[in-house]
């Protein structure tokens, strides 16, 4: 029972912490654009901004991920066979990609909230500046 429940820990961890460096990589590439266009272009203040946040993320979703990580609470005898290890892993994965599906929406939501948030405070050009339509 004990090999494969290390065998559990050792498939888990590697899946749920790449999963956590996947999403957090790809979330704050892409969110670069969206911290340029809050902070109006001000590329130090952006970049800052978004490693700020992408630290967070790290910490809150590796930490969730080893806050999760016990297999066996000592109650019972879950991992009687290979079957009940990959039964066990396909719970505990999923569940975390789950978690991190949601601090992805949670996150976009942020950045989203903050670019409207930005645009709505950005005073309006000046009205000799506004083009119109030629009427005919």
């Amino acid at each position: 029972m004990t090999n494969k429940i290390v065998l559990a820990y050792l498939v888990y961890l590697p899946v749920a912490l790449g999963l956590t460096l996947y999403v957090a990589r790809t979330l704050f590439r892409n969110a670069r654009v969206f911290m340029l266009d809050i902070f109006r272009g001000k590329e130090d203040i952006a970049d800052s901004t978004n490693r700020l946040f992408e630290v967070g993320f790290y910490l809150l979703n590796m930490g969730f991920a080893l806050k999760i990580l016990r297999i066996h609470d000592g109650s019972y005898d879950p991992l009687d066979s290979y079957q009940e290890v990959v039964e066990v892993l396909a719970g505990k994965i999923g569940g975390f990609a789950i978690y991190l599906g949601v601090m992805l929406f949670l996150n976009m939501y942020l950045f989203f909230r903050g670019r409207s948030k930005s645009r709505a405070n950005r005073p309006l050009p000046p009205a000799g500046n506004v083009i119109t339509e030629p009427t005919y």
